[in-house]
């Protein structure tokens, strides 16, 4: 019942090393095979009921050195002479390094290779009653298929840094590319992503809305909610979750593999996100789960990670509530191949800093308050980024209503972000301020409540640097808000577009002629021009009139 399309007839072959003298044959039959020590697969294989069927009927009692099913192991120990193997010709090939013979076997064995997509397996696995058609329990099974077709993670790591030697981004290309094949990344999900840029005075900033998380079903939310708590994984960000088959409440990661490397000299991992919100989003976490701390050593590892990939930023969260990311308990840092408007913006006023004169330093043009260090030496850079982390951490301007700490809690951290440019190393270093008040419960330095129709969620190290990710909700309300201004409707009668009245009074004087063609391309900008304005909201110095003077 299942559609398939036979796609390759795949015949077995005889593995064996150059040096043994079957490797000059030019075909093996079973009889060749009779005084050799021979690597059979394990019993429970189809290929191993007929070899055994072949051998009977040869009558030769085969000489079995080892059993397994793992191609790779086979292919290695017929390398080393240490017997012969059958393998399928189309492995053997594609692992071929010089050490070792395919010679065809003439018992003509062979495998058919059939095409099918993922999608109708899941249907026919609704369809057989094997998992319940719902969103979270198709992920889940997903994976674990796709887990069948993936490498083991030591091949993976192998293969990476066997690329590496090549070059850093021939490692990242081939990773990234097999983090989409796997469906790690679900790339017919992140194509539903709308994304566009608006241009403002800061330079071309990146909108998305983001529609790559699936909206759980309420049969999964149900199930979420009996099942029983799991302390494992501690976190989405813990290696264990390499290879876990994952729960209705957490997602599968059967067809994971994580890169580890070494970042001041501690255990981290290296992997994709798996929405990936823009050009090879990365994410780069500590091998413990401990949490997030903004400290020296955040800038020691940001820079050795950039060395070791200096193709691609990598940045960090603040550590506090409010100004940091959605997972504090875990330290993490997200990077990626990119280049953010927040990369290109200019330095607007330059200055030295005593002791750093060899520094190249300034004021960034952004809405918000950031400080840009440049330098062939990233040690220098790290020595200049603690200084001003301690210096901010302390700072106090209460006319500018930046207080470093009310009654005992923290309150000023940096969001730093690194890169290599050209043959320079950079640190940009945000200052960033998570105090409340009765007027604004969310935060001073947090989206003001006439922009939360379009962004309330906090704001962290992507919106920093330029890129807005926006709910999923204002796909829909985008859609009728056009409807409703072409045709004239009362928005403030509509409960869900009601929030957005205020806004649509403000910039419609702006155009005098919207039409069909230039409606979707005008909320699309003044959207952006919204983003704009979220990203000045955050400004710690914005409570002053001249806001770069006491910064």
């Amino acid at each position: 019942d299942l559609y398939s399309c036979k796609i390759q007839e795949d015949f077995y072959s005889v593995i064996v090393s150059r040096r043994n003298p079957l490797a000059s044959r030019k075909s093996l039959s079973v009889l060749d095979l009779r005084d050799s020590p021979i690597i059979m697969p394990s019993p429970a294989s189809a290929l191993r009921k007929s070899l055994d069927r072949i051998f009977e009927e040869a009558g030769i009692t085969p000489n079995i050195l080892c059993e397994t099913s793992q191609s790779d192991l086979v292919i290695q120990l017929a390398a080393h002479d240490l017997g012969v193997g059958i393998s399928s010709k189309s492995i053997a090939t594609s692992a071929q390094d010089g050490t070792y013979a395919i010679v065809p076997f003439e018992s003509r064995l062979h495998r058919s290779i059939y095409y099918v997509t993922l999608k109708e397996l899941l249907d026919y696995a609704c369809e057989q009653g094997i998992i319940e058609n719902s969103i979270a329990y198709r992920d889940l099974f997903d994976a674990k298929l796709m887990n069948c077709l993936m490498p083991r993670p030591s091949e993976v790591i192998g293969h990476f840094w066997k690329l590496y030697e090549e070059s850093p981004e021939a490692a990242t290309n081939y990773y990234y590319k097999l983090s989409q094949d796997s469906n790690y990344i679900r790339r017919y999900r992140v194509s539903k992503d709308m994304k566009w840029k608006t241009d403002t005075k800061y330079g071309e900033l990146d909108i998305t809305v983001n529609l790559s998380k699936p909206e759980k079903d309420p049969k999964a939310i149900a199930a979420a909610k009996l099942a029983k708590q799991s302390g494992y994984p501690k976190c989405l960000l813990c290696k264990e979750n390499e290879g876990y088959a994952g729960r209705v409440n957490h997602p599968a990661r059967n067809n994971h593999r994580i890169i580890p490397i070494t970042v001041n000299d501690s255990q981290w991992g290296f992997q994709y996100s798996p929405y990936v919100y823009y050009n090879e989003h990365c994410i780069v976490f500590n091998g413990v789960h401990t949490p997030m701390k903004i400290e020296r050593a955040t800038f020691v590892k940001l820079f050795d990670f950039v060395k070791l990939f200096p193709h691609y930023f990598l940045g960090s969260n603040a550590d506090l509530p409010i100004v940091g990311g959605s997972i504090l308990s875990h330290d993490h840092f997200q990077g990626g191949h990119y280049t953010f408007a927040m990369a290109k913006a200019p330095i607007e006023q330059k200055f030295e800093m005593e002791g750093f004169e060899d520094v190249e330093a300034g004021i960034v043009k952004w809405p918000m308050s950031v400080l840009r260090t440049r330098s062939k030496n990233p040690d220098r850079l790290i020595d200049l980024g603690e200084k001003v982390l301690r210096a901010w951490r302390s700072y106090t301007d209460e006319d500018a209503f930046i207080y470093a700490e009310t009654d005992g809690e923290p309150h000023n951290t940096i969001t730093p972000i690194a890169r290599k440019n050209d043959d320079f190393y950079e640190l940009d270093l945000v200052l960033r301020n998570n105090i409340t008040t009765d007027e604004y419960p969310l935060g001073v330095y947090h989206p003001h409540a006439k922009l939360h129709h379009i962004k309330k969620e906090n704001i962290g190290l992507i919106e920093v640097m330029g890129l807005a990710v926006l709910p999923s909700r204002l796909k829909q309300e985008l859609a009728d808000l056009a409807e409703a201004i072409l045709s004239g409707g009362d928005i403030r009668s509509n409960p869900e577009l009601e929030k957005h009245a205020d806004w649509v009074d403000e910039f419609l004087p702006k155009y005098e002629h919207i039409t069909s063609e230039n409606i979707n391309e005008i909320l699309q900008k003044e959207v952006g021009l919204v983003f704009e304005q979220v990203n000045r909201s955050i400004n710690t110095f914005q409570c002053v009139r001249k806001p770069r003077k006491p910064f």
